[in-house]
């Protein structure tokens, strides 16, 4: 095991970093490195991309090689890379944004091809860096500074659209449960086809000082922990009882052929 996952993983003279104090993202940054560390996979062994936003920064940060580019385009690349190199981890590090607006037909395709890589998505319920606006994942109702009235669109729910459309392993958590999202990470990241793993987090200075009234990092992940329950919680629930609710836990875990271009592949033939 690696004395100091971060001092090892991290690029050198990377830090400091420029998420926002009490940003999810940073958290999410950490967890990712220990689920590595714990798996014993250095991350230089990885591809990592990011498109646009404050999730898009984390592969920055992280000594690997690293795609940085335009919004909502990270799965075209992630497709490129495993095609031409199979044998290649790749994981997307994207907010809600990225993968579910300008990014969501992408989503909704690699889903369905069952694409052998990791997506990460860390739904912080707004456009976060550039001022806190309404996303496809703000619950109806809440304040954002373009829905200053409340939002009147209703949200989507990522995991249900991503098992729908064919992921084979799904899973989501919130930053205010470390072990569950270094757990999920693990079992994505070992997982051949399409994993992905929403991680609802905290966004203080966007949508915290607009839609509950205060950029404190800990009232905000007090509000996700009040809004959360978990997959065997919410099956005693009534729709009207989850209305706002974020059901936490590992939802697919299956073995499907996997895309490989001209064909698709049995799991355990994939290079």
């Amino acid at each position: 095991m690696i004395t100091n996952p971060l001092r090892e993983s991290l690029k050198p003279n990377s830090l400091p970093h420029f998420f926002c104090p009490g940003c999810g993202a940073a958290q999410v940054l950490n967890y990712f490195v220990r689920a590595t560390d714990e798996l014993q996979i250095p991350v230089s062994s990885m591809v990592g991309i990011g498109g646009v936003g404050c999730t898009a920064r984390i592969p920055v940060y992280l000594k690997m090689d690293a795609m940085h580019g335009i919004h909502g385009r990270t799965l075209p690349w992630a497709t490129g890379i495993k095609l031409t190199r199979p044998d290649l981890k790749v994981v997307i590090f994207a907010g809600d944004g990225d993968a579910a607006a300008i990014g969501g037909n992408h989503l909704i395709q690699a889903a369905r091809r069952n694409l052998d890589v990791t997506m990460i998505v860390v739904n912080n319920l707004n456009y976060g860096m550039t001022g806190g606006q309404v996303a496809p994942t703000t619950y109806s109702n809440l304040r954002t500074t373009t829905t200053p009235y409340g939002n009147p669109e209703p949200a989507f729910d990522l995991v249900k659209l991503v098992e729908a459309a064919g992921a084979t392993f799904v899973s989501r958590w919130s930053t205010n449960r470390p072990h569950q999202c270094i757990r999920a990470i693990k079992k994505a990241i070992q997982h051949k086809g399409f994993s992905f793993v929403e991680i609802v987090s905290q966004c203080t200075t966007g949508f915290g000082r607009k839609a509950i009234g205060s950029g404190s990092p800990s009232k905000l992940l007090d509000w996700i922990k009040e809004r959360s329950v978990t997959i065997s919680e919410a099956e005693k629930l009534s729709n009207e009882e989850l209305s706002g609710k974020f059901v936490l836990g590992d939802f697919v875990a299956k073995q499907a052929p996997i895309f490989s271009g001209s064909s698709f592949l049995p799991p355990e033939e994939e290079a």
